[in-house]
């Protein structure tokens, strides 16, 4: 399909929702939509570390904290400042201790006009569904992803692998920080969804095509929810779905 003209103001039809999973007593993930800004946001906080929930809280308060930006450049460059401030202010409560790490992944999406920004760290993920097929924007930090890239496994083998979770850049856990980005033109029939890894760990990324393509954003996201949990859903579970259209914004949020 074409692209939006870019005088046209674009509309979205878009659904969150986060849930603890079967097994975790609380929920460390926290979620931000506004279509109006065009601000999504998926935060998993740190599993296993003191105040995971607080690290992806700061992270939603960040997106919420955000101006409309004149630009999607501007609005970027914003959210990166905030990101930033975040990892300042989580490293400075660790004080450099390990025991007293607390962190969060994030996977972000800005629009402005005609144009998407993704925005991630750690193992959050951002994809693109478009004209029947998805591709994955973000690329994982992870220590088997990086063995993945290195040719050391196969795909196969990382789905299995003992270490599979251990994450290499998250809010809040080094001094060097900085967030990735891939960015591209928007398109009218677009589909958008971000997640933490308490879904992609129970759902490959055909089963979200597959509901992502045919079903409202409320639909796909109530889906691939409730295909996690029948799956054990062994970790906090965050979903935002954000379909491009052509009629009235609608948001529906669920926690």
């Amino acid at each position: 399909m074409d692209p939006w003209p870019t005088g046209d103001k674009l509309k979205f039809e878009t659904a969150a929702i986060t849930h603890p999973g079967n097994v975790r007593p609380v929920n460390e993930d926290s979620i931000f939509t506004d279509g109006e800004r065009g601000i999504w946001l998926v935060a998993d906080g740190m599993g296993g570390h003191r105040d995971g929930n607080l690290a992806s809280a700061m992270i939603a308060d960040t997106a919420r904290g955000l101006g409309k930006g004149a630009s999607l450049m501007e609005l970027t460059e914003a959210f990166r400042h905030g990101i930033g401030a975040v990892n300042t202010e989580l490293l400075a409560r660790s004080n450099g201790s390990a025991d007293r790490l607390v962190g969060s992944t994030v996977a972000a999406l800005l629009i402005h006009k005609a144009n998407y920004c993704c925005l991630w760290a750690g193992d959050s993920r951002c994809y693109l569904v478009r004209e029947g097929g998805i591709e994955q924007l973000s690329h994982d930090h992870t220590e088997v992803q990086e063995l993945v890239d290195r040719g050391v496994i196969s795909k196969a083998e990382a789905a299995t692998w003992p270490r599979r979770n251990v994450i290499t850049r998250a809010v809040g856990a080094i001094d060097d920080f900085q967030l990735e980005h891939a960015s591209g033109v928007v398109r009218s029939g677009d589909c958008f969804v971000l997640c933490s890894d308490g879904l992609t760990g129970h759902v490959n990324d055909e089963e979200i095509l597959a509901r992502s393509s045919r079903l409202s954003a409320n639909q796909a996201s109530h889906e691939l929810l409730e295909l996690a949990l029948a799956r054990g859903g062994k970790d906090n579970i965050s979903v935002v779905v954000v379909n491009v259209v052509a009629k009235g914004a609608t948001t529906l949020v669920m926690r």
